[in-house]
């Protein structure tokens, strides 16, 4: 709220420093002491739950999956909060040096999913919701209170750092693009206020959802990720010098694939509901997926007739 993105950075730092070694402790220390090692824990998991390991035919199958780890991979570069960092940094070699190095930050992934793997026999009932509760329910069993105060220390700077730029980024644009309209003599003085005061407001809101729904926490980065992706479609083709789309295009394209997104999430559709006719590997993919092949269309179909219109217009008026 008062720090800016230079107090989020920080907080990173230190939050990197923090999590990684604790990953890495966890992730080799629980399956050791527990199953005295990685291939026994699998053994013991592989055993006690034989498919456990093995996609389903249908539903969250490879072709979901798959889909899904594509959506995720586009969405975490239309976010908007990931443009504050890109207009801060220091120069274009570091923006370089960080899309290196970035990457490596899904090699500590492996140390969590050994510690999921062992919650998976030692804390029974981790279904749903009940999920999200896996790491700190086993380490409490596992670890000293200060250990585990040490551990909750870490999870809380992991959410101070995307939350603070995000509560940021949200504040900036309801200021800017909502409340700048309505007042637009409003000085940017007055504005940086009004954003700073709008922080609070969104924290006490996305607290509210958070507490109040019972979906779990991957449901909802998931259908985060799947709304976030709709701005893919517009983005690569700004990327053209001589685009054909326009902006009416973008618009409608981006609209149609959020409202598909958020009536299925609403309704808790699936493709096999909307689509029983067709065939099992389209019906099991995510359908964030198919609202940007909808979207891409829809942008396309109507960019070609706003062009055609202004082309009737231009040629009318010249006559």
């Amino acid at each position: 709220m008062i720090s800016g993105i230079h107090g989020s950075a920080w907080t990173a730092v230190m939050k990197d420093i923090l999590v990684l070694s604790l990953v890495l402790f966890i992730g080799i220390y629980m399956p050791f002491h527990y199953y005295g090692g990685i291939h026994p824990m699998f053994q013991a998991v592989s055993e006690a739950k034989p498919d456990f390991f093995t996609f389903p035919e249908k539903g969250l199958n490879l072709t979901w999956y798959t889909s899904t780890v594509l959506l995720t991979v586009i969405g975490y570069y239309m976010f908007p909060h990931t443009f504050g960092p890109i207009y801060s940094a220091k120069s274009g070699n570091a923006l370089r040096r960080n899309a290196v190095i970035t990457p490596l930050y899904t090699l500590m992934l492996l140390f969590i999913l050994f510690v999921g793997f062992t919650a998976v026999l030692q804390i029974p009932g981790l279904e749903g919701a009940a999920g999200d509760l896996a790491l700190l329910q086993l380490v409490t069993k596992t670890f000293d209170p200060w250990f585990v105060g040490l551990i909750g220390a870490a999870g809380l700077l992991t959410a101070l750092v995307p939350g603070s730029v995000l509560l940021m980024t949200g504040a900036t644009i309801l200021t800017k693009n909502v409340y700048k309209v309505f007042f637009p003599n409003t000085t940017d003085e007055k504005l940086l206020i009004k954003t700073k005061l709008l922080v609070p407001v969104l924290s006490a809101i996305g607290l509210y959802f958070a507490l109040d729904k019972g979906n779990s926490l991957v449901t909802l980065s998931l259908m985060a990720f799947n709304l976030a992706t709709q701005f893919f479609p517009p983005l690569v083709a700004a990327f053209f010098k001589n685009s054909v789309v326009t902006k009416h295009g973008a618009f409608t394209g981006i609209i149609v694939g959020v409202g598909i997104v958020a009536y299925v999430t609403i309704t808790k559709t699936s493709m096999a509901t909307l689509f029983p006719f067709m065939p099992s590997f389209i019906q099991d993919l995510n359908i964030g997926f198919i609202a940007l092949v909808i979207n891409a269309i829809s942008m396309v179909i109507v960019s070609i007739i706003s062009q055609a219109i202004v082309t009737v217009k231009d040629k009318s008026q010249t006559i």
